[in-house]
């Protein structure tokens, strides 16, 4: 439940910053009546994002078991990538964000009658519908690896969450350090990532598809299931396994020491900054 309610909290605050910064453009400079197209851009990509999961999940019904494990280790390698990306992506993009959305919606707005609307509700549709991409192939990942069964619910609680507190940044309610939550959110992402890459490994070996490294390094099943509280929590937050293979092992290890390594590094030729925060003055 915690790793789905963290993520969703992530994904959903990500969004809830975009739809904030954009709106509160408008308002301070004097656009107000250009707010509604936010919400319609806002109401599509999520259409759209619940479209597509409910379409991939039907598609899988219907495949017999070698399949669905199959299904599981695509889905879970392409949520590792869309995590990964997710993450590196906003390490590069937390400094300039608000100075480029700013200039898209001047840019957007320049357009004259209809086709200014329609630029805006693209430009928030295309920023909220990639977040809510990124959700579905992570949820997918991880309710089918997970044995959590209350994960759907975390997920529903990370993304109130969010909601909320994207209203307290647009209110001026609510501070956030952006650059401490992103940095120490992207190196609980990257874990997760690890976890559903081994996962996924998993999968390809039941579908038939990976026959090597099979050999079990520790058997926990009796002393830290996975099924129990705890392993429910390490399996969720650490890519914990009860009975890891040498293969689930090692992409687990490689995964986490290539991209902690790259995402831990200093900026190159970064100066020291304030702290970022989120909400207006």
């Amino acid at each position: 439940m915690l790793a789905p309610f963290l993520i969703m909290l992530r994904e959903g605050l990500e969004a809830a910053l975009i739809v904030g910064i954009i709106a509160s453009y408008l308002s301070q400079t004097g656009r107000r009546a250009w707010l509604p197209a936010i919400w319609v851009g806002v109401l599509l990509a999520v259409a759209l994002s619940l479209f597509a999961g409910a379409a991939i999940q039907i598609l899988a019904n219907g495949f017999p078991q070698r399949m669905q494990e199959l299904f599981e280790a695509v889905i879970g390698l392409v949520a590792v990538a869309v995590l990964t990306g997710m993450v590196f992506w906003m390490r590069r993009a937390a400094r300039s964000i608000k100075a480029a959305l700013h200039a898209d919606i001047d840019e957007a707005l320049s357009h004259k009658g209809s086709a200014g609307t329609w630029a805006l509700i693209g430009m928030v549709f295309l920023a909220v519908a990639r977040e809510g991409l990124e959700s579905v192939f992570f949820l997918l990942a991880i309710f089918q690896q997970s044995q959590d069964g209350a994960a759907p619910i975390g997920a529903a609680l990370g993304v109130i969450a969010a909601i909320v507190a994207g209203w307290g940044f647009y209110a001026g309610a609510l501070r956030l350090d952006l650059r401490r939550f992103f940095g120490w959110t992207g190196i609980f992402i990257l874990l997760v990532a690890a976890g559903l890459l081994a996962g996924s490994v998993k999968a390809l070996h039941e579908a038939g598809l990976w026959n090597g490294l099979q050999e079990r390094i520790y058997d926990l099943s009796r002393i830290l299931p996975e099924t129990g509280p705890l392993g429910t929590v390490l399996s969720g937050l650490l890519g914990y396994r009860e009975a890891p293979t040498l293969g689930e092992a090692l992409v687990w290890g490689i995964f986490l020491a290539v991209t902690l390594t790259l995402f831990l590094r200093p900026h190159a030729g970064a100066l020291p900054v304030r702290p970022q925060t989120a909400g207006r003055k």
